[in-house]
């Protein structure tokens, strides 16, 4: 393993902002804030999720913007979270927390109407693994136990085969409301949060011409079906 993410993972234990739960910790003990946030945060604002956060981009830039909202990011890669809480840390901001885990253990970190919205930014799309993809029905499912009603979730991927599948096979068939959708951000004359924010990766495909699809949507209050799809014999 290279030196700077041994050094990066020791650096991480000093956050106060930066959670780290082991699987079996979780399954056995639960987690102390889940359903009591606002213990940590010292108020009942408003809490937003970016999953998959990577370095934490769209987390730290979102908390510098809306001061009265907190913000935490979600990964596995502890070498990338280090950035975003290193620099919340840095900047002293206290509306900002990290929690490294994966998404599929997501419900037990947060409780029951405890979530006002979710970004999704540039996740593994996942190609051959539908069940994988962070905005099929399985994981949304997970996401409606502790999302607020009407809660508004925003898809933001360079895939356009993830664009298309969680809007025609997960959110139309189901009833979900999509208010707002492009398959081309930055030529659909959309403005606010969508476009003003890039992450790290984001850039990168702009740089090499790759059109980015953007979807912001809500979801009905009961749970997705999941329609397991049969495989074709190869007899």
């Amino acid at each position: 393993m290279p030196k700077h993410k041994l050094q990066r993972f020791q650096e991480n234990l000093t956050f106060g902002n930066l959670f780290q739960v082991s699987y079996s910790t979780l399954q056995e003990e639960g987690f102390a804030l889940r359903g009591n946030w606002r213990s940590y945060f010292g108020n009942d604002n408003p809490i937003c999720l970016e999953l998959g956060c990577g370095k934490g981009d769209y987390t730290v830039a979102l908390a510098t913007a809306h001061p009265e909202c907190n913000y935490i990011g979600v990964d596995i890669k502890g070498a990338r979270l280090w950035r975003g809480a290193k620099t919340a840390t840095e900047r002293q901001m206290p509306n900002v927390a990290f929690i490294r885990t994966r998404i599929e253990l997501i419900q037990g970190f947060f409780g029951p109407d405890e979530v006002s919205r979710i970004w999704i930014t540039f996740p593994d799309p996942q190609p051959t693994k539908e069940a994988k993809r962070l905005t099929s029905p399985q994981f949304l499912n997970r996401y409606l136990t502790f999302l607020k009603t009407g809660s508004h979730i925003h898809l933001k991927t360079d895939s356009q085969e993830l664009y298309e599948y969680t809007l025609h096979e997960v959110l139309t068939p189901n009833g979900a409301t999509v208010h707002a959708s492009t398959n081309d951000l930055y030529n659909s004359g959309m403005a606010g949060e969508a476009t003003l924010i890039q992450t790290f990766y984001e850039t990168m495909w702009l740089a090499q011409g790759k059109p980015i699809t953007y979807l912001e949507f809500s979801l009905q209050p009961s749970p997705l079906p999941i329609i397991k799809k049969n495989k074709q014999s190869t007899n």
